[in-house]
């Protein structure tokens, strides 16, 4: 919720008069940016600041002390089963070919199609529809990405030209070197477009971008292969199969056998599928931190703090393309902090055990936290612009259709006003960055019990990645309270 706060120290005076001027000024301006990215918090909070902040870091820190008296008295470390490493799909789905298609004609409609952002179907697609809601279903209904991303589908295509190997063992051999290498560049890169580039919803931008992403991934499938290039190096194959995991309902590759359906769908506890076997390289490492620092340096760059430390005053707001340098520096130093944060957290567990070692599998425990914070940041945006792009579906090409009989409705966004509807979004936000906490405990506790031989020692290596998360914690919950002016 938007906390309306004085200017920054740069800009206060003693004049009360002056003070509530540039207060109703702030008033009238911030409804101009509802529609810019992730909409705006209109109401005072209940609660003091530090009163549900705290609330939150509390939850966390009871929910360690819960799991370890349950640890204490029960083996509920050593029996869970880790789940073991996931068998990449190598079956071409006639969806995977559809979605290929729909993309040639996304792209089409970025160049030819409406110039407005809100009206031409890319960027919808893009931000609102694949960006924020199938990450969201990812979450809940497990990984449809592995059956509709068009990759699987391109890779085929390319495979029947001729001289063209897509299983080489140059190709294998290069990738173990490159790891997930690949995938953090490339992520970091549209880190960038969404949250520094000036006009990352402009159509023609827009598909200029995907079709340079679409070179690289033609190169990046012929020189490695396309089942290594999209097992580890195709950034967003590697983020839609890390949100799966905290999915209640998962796909499992059936044995071959005489049935027509080539996968099983199962059921299992959410989150549970964060606790695996296998343990990620440092480049994997990197990317879950870089998920997790990106999304959260999106709402940093918007508050009245990242912007008083340039020296901006937020009534002044110059724009985007004059924060494009300020704003690069902050994402990578975000990333750089993140980083930072969760290597030193191993040192002082090293330190406090060092006859164990931390286990390497506590950064599963940190994609819990990167989808809340996900989930909390866009959910009013998706509330809003899913309406510009349903509108948008009945009518694609611009040419007066009415496909689903969508294109006359009328975008609303009055519940972003309504007192009721603002405090029933603020709680599903608290409560998704708290309950993704919660489970970064629980999932990181566990890890470590069943890799421990030691519970005692345990416990104490894991004081340091607690204290970790209630830092986390805070933070989102700073982040949700702090007013914002952009």
């Amino acid at each position: 919720m938007l906390e309306v706060s004085p200017l920054n120290k740069n800009t206060r005076t003693n004049n009360i008069s002056c003070k509530k001027f540039q207060l109703s000024v702030l008033v009238f301006i911030l409804p101009k940016f509802v529609f810019a990215h992730a909409g705006q918090r209109g109401h005072v909070m209940l609660l003091p600041t530090d009163l549900y902040i705290g609330g939150g870091a509390a939850v966390v820190a009871l929910t360690f002390i819960f799991m370890i008296i349950v640890a204490g008295k029960t083996d509920i470390g050593k029996n869970i089963k880790l789940d073991p490493p996931e068998a990449q799909i190598n079956s071409v789905s006639l969806l995977s070919f559809l979605s290929l298609t729909t993309m040639f004609s996304l792209i089409w409609i970025g160049f030819k199609g409406n110039s407005d952002p809100m009206q031409n179907l890319l960027p919808l697609t893009t931000w609102i529809i694949w960006w924020i809601g199938l990450t969201m279903a990812t979450a809940l209904f497990g990984n449809f990405w592995n059956f509709i991303s068009p990759w699987p589908a391109l890779g085929k295509l390319i495979s029947y030209f001729p001289r063209i190997n897509l299983n080489s063992e140059f190709g294998r051999l290069s990738l173990k070197k490159l790891s997930y290498w690949p995938a953090v560049i490339l992520f970091f890169l549209y880190a960038w477009l969404e949250l520094v580039h000036p006009s990352p919803m402009d159509p023609v931008t827009l598909a200029r971008i995907i079709v340079v992403y679409l070179i690289i991934t033609v190169a990046g499938i012929l020189i490695f292969g396309s089942k290594q290039w999209l097992n580890t190096c195709e950034p967003f194959t590697v983020f839609f199969r890390m949100v799966a995991w905290l999915s209640p309902i998962y796909l499992i590759p059936a044995k071959e056998r005489n049935t027509f359906s080539s996968s099983i769908i199962s059921i299992r506890i959410p989150c549970s599928g964060l606790l695996r076997s296998e343990l990620l390289p440092i480049s994997g490492t990197a990317f879950i931190l870089l998920v997790l620092s990106t999304v959260s340096f999106d709402g940093l760059s918007r508050t009245f703090w990242w912007l008083s430390i340039n020296g901006i005053n937020p009534l002044e707001f110059p724009g985007k393309t004059y924060m494009v340098p300020t704003n690069t520096i902050g994402l990578f130093l975000t990333f750089l902090v993140f980083s930072i944060a969760y290597y030193f957290t191993h040192i002082i567990s090293s330190f406090l055990n060092p006859n164990s070692k931390p286990s390497g599998s506590f950064i599963f425990s940190l994609i819990p936290i990167a989808f809340g914070y996900h989930f909390a940041h866009y959910l009013p945006a998706f509330l809003v612009d899913i309406q510009y792009a349903l509108i948008a579906l009945s009518d694609p090409f611009s040419l007066g259709w009415n496909l689903f009989g969508t294109s006359e409705w009328n975008v609303t966004a009055s519940f972003l006003s309504d007192f009721e509807s603002v405090v029933t979004i603020w709680f599903l936000q608290i409560s998704a960055i708290v309950l993704a906490h919660v489970a970064a405990v629980i999932v990181a506790y566990l890890l470590q019990i069943h890799d421990s031989k030691n519970v005692q020692n345990s416990v104490l290596m894991q004081i340091p990645t607690t204290m970790l998360m209630i830092g986390y914690t805070v933070f989102g919950l700073w982040l949700l309270s702090t007013p914002v002016a952009v």
